[in-house]
C-alpha cells in the first residue's frame, strides 16, 4: 500500500536547499503630518524627546525583530540596517526609506517593510500630542535583490 503525500500548506516555506546569495530590500513609508505637527516636528518640539533618533533606532530593532511580528518569517542574521528620512516641507510630509542587507537562504524584504512601517509609526506616535489627523500614506518596496527570483525595482 502506498500512501500520497500532500504538499505542506500553510507554515513556514523551507528554504534549506536554496542558495546562500547577498539579500538586499529597500522600502519606504510615508507619513504626512497635520500643519501644527509638522511645525512642532521640524522645531524639535515632541514633549517625547528626539523624534528623529527614537523613529530610527525602531526601526532598526522592528527589522531584527520582524520573526516576532509576522509568523512565517524566517529569523535571520541582518548584516545591515540603514534608515533614512527625507522632509518634504511643501506636502507635511516625511518619507522613512530603510534598507536592509543579509546572507541568506531567503529574502529581507519583510523586514525593510516593518522596519520602513515602525518608523511611521513611531513618528505619529510622538507627534499625535501636536494632531491626531497624522496620516501614514503607503508603504511600499523599493528594491528587492538576490536569490532565485530576481531583482525587483518599483
Amino acid at each position: 500500500m502506498t500512501t500520497k503525500r500532500h504538499k505542506q500548506t500553510g507554515g513556514m516555506i523551507d528554504v534549506s536547499e536554496k542558495r546562500v546569495t547577498t539579500r538586499i530590500a529597500r522600502a519606504s513609508s510615508t507619513i504626512q503630518l497635520p500643519p501644527k505637527a509638522f511645525k512642532a516636528l521640524m522645531e524639535g518640539r515632541s514633549p517625547k524627546g528626539d523624534v528623529w533618533a527614537t523613529a530610527k533606532i525602531a526601526a532598526i530593532m522592528a527589522a531584527k525583530l520582524t520573526p516576532d511580528l509576522i509568523p512565517m518569517c524566517h529569523p535571520l542574521a541582518l548584516t545591515s540596517v540603514t534608515v533614512t528620512f527625507s522632509v518634504d516641507k511643501s506636502r507635511k510630509r516625511v518619507v522613512t526609506i530603510s534598507e536592509v542587507i543579509c546572507r541568506g537562504r531567503t529574502g529581507v524584504e519583510m523586514e525593510a517593510l516593518t522596519a520602513a512601517s515602525v518608523a511611521s509609526l513611531t513618528i505619529y506616535d510622538m507627534m499625535k500630542w501636536a494632531d491626531k489627523g497624522c496620516v501614514i500614506l503607503d508603504t511600499k518596496l523599493l528594491l528587492k535583490s538576490g536569490g532565485e527570483s530576481g531583482d525587483y525595482n518599483a
